[in-house]
């Protein structure tokens, strides 16, 4: 059989690729080895202080002391905050018992498996363990701030996300903090939430940076008591540090209660905010109860007089954002929300829904993406 005759460049090019291709899985490989050590690691700490009498007092002692020498024997990485978190990983990620420490659809390749046993086999004295639960695909920082969710449903649902979207730490980390898990199951459409979440590329327009809906867990206010527009207002106010990082990058805090006089008429805007980055101001108005077309028009107005009497030479075409505790899709859509760009109405949340409900959404978020999908393939 003839072989296809390849010149220099075309031959080089391709060993390079293989060689870049089995750099990039032993990297891989290895970094799992490694975090296959640190939840060995974790669970060896976690034992030992099962087993003291006096255990508080104990495990601050031996991970001080285990610190110190680790650092001597093998060079930075194992400080005391370290292998708290290792500590942590293996009580945060068990072996599951019920299946015999595999679980079902999780598999790690055959090639990796026999490395962490060669590994494995290599050290004396200590019950090196494969944990299946983690995952290849997941670096050590990764497992560091997914350690950061209290639920556990929340880590598996990010997981997921890491590995279908090949997330980095940053992006994570972004979402993390942007409630995410949260947002993408309370939203009607979550379609822009995940386009957006996907994307590494900045937000530049006012779609992109308009959340829907806000979490304003931190509050701490009862949904569930009756409150005036003015009880949220001096909530906000109280906590506008936390409201800021809430409505996202870009954010200063301009003036609350806002007064434009035209003629003999004055008129009051809940709260005004300006970002540098859309480089225009954010008109913010607060109800509380049920979207209705008199609140639109009312933000259409303070729109059209803040574009007339306040807006500086050079900014942008200023934004309107309604905060309603219940949005009305149908007064949304056949009102000028559906035409302006620059005037939104999205729904706030006191507080988060259950587990429970927060899975049974993604559950049926999840079927209702698929539906779509294979209908799109037709």
């Amino acid at each position: 059989m003839d072989l296809e005759y390849k010149n220099d460049d075309t031959l080089l090019q391709e060993i390079l690729q293989i060689v870049k291709s089995a750099r990039a899985y032993s990297l891989k490989a290895v970094n799992h080895a490694m975090v296959q050590a640190y939840w060995n690691i974790g669970k060896l700490i976690f034992e030992n202080e099962q087993k003291s009498q006096k255990r508080s007092e104990y495990g601050k002692h031996l991970i001080e002391n285990l610190s110190l020498r680790l650092t001597e024997e093998l060079g930075k990485g194992f400080t005391s905050a370290n292998l708290k978190y290792m500590r942590q990983f293996y009580m945060t990620f068990p072996i599951s018992h019920a299946t015999g420490g595999q679980l079902p659809g999780l598999e790690i390749s055959h090639a990796l498996s026999d490395q962490l046993q060669n590994s494995a086999n290599q050290i004396e004295n200590t019950a090196f363990m494969i944990n299946p639960i983690l995952r290849p695909e997941i670096s050590w920082t990764h497992y560091r701030l997914l350690l950061k969710l209290d639920k556990k449903e929340a880590r598996d649902f990010y997981i997921d996300e890491i590995i279908e979207n090949n997330w980095s730490t940053r992006q994570l980390e972004r979402q993390i903090n942007t409630h995410y898990f949260e947002r993408i199951i309370s939203s009607r459409d979550s379609r822009p939430v995940r386009d957006e979440a996907n994307s590494n590329q900045p937000a530049n327009t006012a779609k992109d940076f308009v959340k829907d809906p806000y979490i304003l867990e931190f509050l701490d206010m009862n949904s569930g008591v009756n409150f005036l527009e003015k009880d949220l207002e001096t909530a906000l106010i109280n906590k506008i540090r936390e409201f800021l990082l809430e409505l996202g990058k870009g954010f200063a805090f301009v003036d609350r209660h806002k007064r434009i006089k035209v003629e003999d008429d004055h008129f009051y805007i809940d709260l005004v905010f300006y970002n540098y980055i859309l480089k225009c101001f954010i008109l913010i108005d607060l109800k509380v109860g049920k979207l209705t077309h008199q609140d639109i028009g009312q933000m259409d107005m303070y729109v059209r007089l803040y574009e007339d009497f306040e807006k500086l030479p050079g900014d942008n075409p200023t934004i309107g954002i309604i905060l309603c505790s219940e949005k009305n899709m149908t007064v949304a859509k056949y009102s000028v929300l559906s035409e302006n760009e620059n005037l939104f109405a999205s729904k706030y949340l006191l507080h988060l829904p259950s587990i429970e409900e927060l899975t049974r959404e993604l559950k049926n978020e999840r079927e209702k993406l698929e539906i779509e999908e294979s209908l799109g393939n037709r």
